[in-house]
């Protein structure tokens, strides 16, 4: 029986972090996590969130509120979902949702993961499912913030051996903020001993010049860091692509990625050797795995990665790493933490986490079963 978009409504959970969150871009004490609840003619509930940063996608908790209270919800009410096409009937929820705004990606994305979760409902699946996965569960890496004075190295140190000794394989840190990145990487590398996959985020912090040098200072102390991801600003392709062919280690374009329409110019430039999927970037599901499909086509390999946000949007990301492992064949870890810096999820059901482990359940769509408090 087919159902239809019934109302679209906006929930605000301010939610404290565990501990400061340091970028090359930003400090974050807590987060307003913005859920988006998308709900059909037959009562049921599918979620979404929006993770707001000026500094990254450009939107606020005001310019979200604006524009899915506004055109989004326009855009959705009335919109039929027809549970033997569920893949189709998001797909064009999710070209309405992109033409009715420009831009407003995490606001899109947000709405956009609600209906894919509402449609994987009414087909009886979990998203992961609909979205070609079998598995239930990806790993994840572990980020470590960024040091800018040297007084603060051996804390981090301290900090990833912890996270060692908590089950995490594979441990972000973060670079670019100012700090003496070759010695805290140097650092991070004595306390984890070599069994530890290390990588590292410069978040656009670098010149061409200067992500150059550090990178070949890091690979001339042997500490094989796995991967660097963005290492200079967004729209400097000439200078990613030049960083790309003068350093041996992997780069990883995150912020340069938004679309398919980057995707291919990355590719075809030879611009990074990975690419980085957010849904925050990509607007939601629908282009994320335009943008899976385009790079593994290519022979470029892809991880999933979050921005500050909470486990409704984690859940989304998680069902599209699944899916990138079940596409390449190559199960990794993919940059899916951002639950584990939160004091409590804001919702209930979901996803939950274990060491390294992002955990989904085996229930229709995401699993999420309302609000939590």
């Amino acid at each position: 029986m087919v159902t239809s978009i019934a109302e679209v409504r906006l929930h605000r959970r301010p939610v404290p972090l565990v501990r400061p969150f340091v970028t090359a871009v930003r400090t974050a004490t807590t987060i307003d996590a913005m859920l988006v609840e998308v709900v059909d003619s037959d009562g049921r509930s599918g979620w979404g969130e929006a993770p707001t940063s000026w500094r990254v996608t450009g939107e606020s908790p005001q310019s979200v509120t604006a524009a899915v209270e506004g055109p989004l919800r326009d855009a959705l009410l009335g919109m039929p979902l027809e549970p033997a096409a569920p893949l189709e009937s998001a797909a064009v929820a999710s070209l309405a949702l992109e033409r009715a705004v420009v831009r407003n990606s995490a606001a899109r994305m947000a709405v956009d993961c609600a209906v894919y979760d509402l449609a994987a409902q009414g087909a009886g699946v979990p998203l992961r499912g609909l979205l070609g996965a079998s598995s239930d569960r990806v790993r994840t890496d572990m980020t470590l913030s960024a040091v800018t004075k040297r007084e603060d190295i051996e804390q981090l140190a301290t900090t990833a051996a912890e996270h060692m000794g908590t089950g995490f394989g594979v441990l972000k840190v973060k670079v670019g903020a100012g700090g003496d990145d070759v010695a805290a990487m140097r650092a991070v590398r004595h306390a984890v001993g070599p069994g530890i996959t290390l990588r590292a985020d410069a978040n656009q912090g670098w010149t061409p010049a200067q992500a150059v040098d550090v990178i070949r200072a890091w690979e001339d102390a042997g500490l094989a860091v796995e991967l660097v991801e963005q290492p200079v600003q967004r729209d400097d392709i000439d200078g990613l692509a030049f960083v790309t062919a003068n350093v041996g280690t992997t780069v990883l374009a995150d912020e340069s990625v938004w679309t398919s329409r980057d995707a291919r110019e990355v590719i075809g430039r030879h611009a990074a050797d990975m690419i980085n999927i957010k849904l925050a970037k990509t607007g939601g599901i629908r282009e994320a795995i335009a943008v899976r499909d385009l790079a593994l086509d290519a022979d470029v390999s892809v991880i999933v990665g979050c921005m500050m946000e909470s486990h409704v949007g984690i859940a989304a990301a998680a069902a599209v790493a699944a899916s990138v492992d079940a596409a390449s064949g190559a199960p990794t870890a993919h940059d899916l933490d951002a639950g584990l810096w939160l004091s409590a999820s804001p919702v209930l059901g979901g996803i939950h986490y274990d060491a390294d482990t992002v955990r989904m359940p085996d229930g229709p769509g995401l699993g999420i079963l309302g609000l939590a408090g």
